[in-house]
C-alpha cells in the first residue's frame, strides 16, 4: 500500500518538475532566441540578410565587415567614446556624492541631518517637470556639455538611503576606537568605513553606471552637437528610428562596399549590451549581500 501511495505522489511530482522545466525552457527561448538573431544578423554575409528578410537566425559564416564599418572612426566609434567617458566619469562622481551624503545622514548629530534626510526623501516621492530641469540646465550653461548628462542625475535618493541604511549598520565600537586613535572624520571615512562597505558600493555603482550608459533621454533635450551624442541617442536614431548610417558616418567608407544596413543596425546594438555584459559578472557576487543588506538595516 506505501509503494502503492508513493507512486500515485511521484506522479503529480513529477509533472510538475516537468511542467516546471518546460516554462524555463520556453522562457530561456524567448531571451535568448532574439538575442541570438542580433548576434547572427551582424555577422551574416549580405546574401544571407537578404535572403533572410533582415533577420538572420544562424549565419552562414562569420563576417565582420559590419563591426568594421562602425570602429572605422564614424559616429558610432565617436559615440561609444562619449558614453565611456559619460558611464564612468558619471560612476565615480556618483558614487563619491552618494556616500559622503548618506555618510553624514548615518551618523547623528550630523548638521542639518535631519532636514536634508527630509528633502533627499522628498526627491525620491516627487521629481520635478521637464520644463523646470531645462531650465536649470540652461541657467548653469550646461547645454551641449557632457555635464549636462551626469550632474542633474549625479545623486539618486533611492542609492542614498540605501548606503546610510548600509552605513548606520556598522558597529559605533569600531568608528569609536577609530576615533581614540586619533583618526578623524575623513580618515574613518576613507579608511574603515569605505572597505567595509564593498559590497553595497559595488551595487550602487552598477546601478549608476547602467543608469549613465542607457540614458538617451537627457542627451535628446541638452545636446545639439552630434559630434557629442552618446552610444544610446545613436542606437535610438539609427536603429529605433530605422534612419540609414550613409558612408560619411561610417568613416568615410565607399557605399558600395558598405554591409548591409540591418548588420550594421544589429552590431551597433551588440556593442551597446557588450560593456554591462562584462562588467556584471565582475559584481554579481555583491550584487544579492550589498542589496538585501542595505535595504534591511537600519
Amino acid at each position: 500500500m506505501s509503494t502503492m501511495q508513493k507512486g500515485i505522489d511521484d506522479g503529480p511530482a513529477m509533472s510538475s518538475r516537468v511542467l516546471k522545466t518546460l516554462v524555463l525552457v520556453v522562457c530561456c527561448a524567448v531571451v535568448v532566441i532574439p538575442f541570438l538573431g542580433v548576434i547572427s544578423t551582424s555577422i551574416a554575409s549580405q546574401q544571407h540578410v537578404t535572403n533572410s528578410g533582415g533577420f538572420v537566425l544562424w549565419p552562414d559564416a562569420l563576417h565582420l565587415d559590419a563591426y568594421k564599418a562602425i570602429f572605422n572612426g564614424g559616429v558610432v566609434q565617436r559615440a561609444l567614446l562619449v558614453s565611456v567617458v559619460i558611464a564612468v566619469g558619471g560612476t565615480l562622481i556618483s558614487l563619491a556624492g552618494s556616500t559622503m551624503l548618506a555618510y553624514s545622514l548615518s551618523r547623528p548629530g550630523s548638521f542639518g541631518q535631519r532636514p536634508i534626510l527630509m528633502i533627499v526623501l522628498f526627491s525620491i516621492l516627487f521629481s520635478p517637470g521637464l520644463i523646470p530641469n531645462y531650465l536649470v540646465v540652461k541657467q548653469f550653461g550646461l547645454l551641449d556639455s557632457l555635464f549636462a548628462l551626469i550632474l542633474p542625475t549625479a545623486i539618486s535618493g533611492f542609492n542614498v538611503i540605501v548606503l546610510r541604511s548600509f552605513f548606520m549598520g556598522i558597529p559605533d565600537s569600531v568608528l569609536d576606537s577609530a576615533r581614540i586613535d586619533g583618526a578623524g572624520d575623513f580618515r574613518i571615512f576613507w579608511s574603515i568605513v569605505l572597505p567595509l562597505s564593498r559590497a553595497v558600493l559595488a551595487v550602487v555603482g552598477l546601478f549608476y553606471a547602467v543608469g549613465y550608459w542607457n540614458a538617451f533621454f537627457n542627451a535628446m533635450l541638452y545636446i545639439s552637437d552630434t559630434a557629442k551624442w552618446p552610444l544610446q541617442l545613436v542606437l535610438r536614431t539609427y536603429v529605433i528610428n530605422n534612419t540609414e548610417l550613409s558612408s560619411g558616418d561610417l568613416g568615410g567608407a565607399a557605399a558600395d562596399q558598405l554591409p548591409p544596413q540591418e548588420s550594421i543596425q544589429m552590431a551597433i546594438l551588440v556593442v551597446s549590451l557588450v560593456p554591462i555584459l562584462i562588467v556584471y559578472p565582475f559584481l554579481q557576487r555583491h550584487f544579492a549581500k550589498g542589496m538585501l543588506t542595505g535595504a534591511v538595516k537600519g
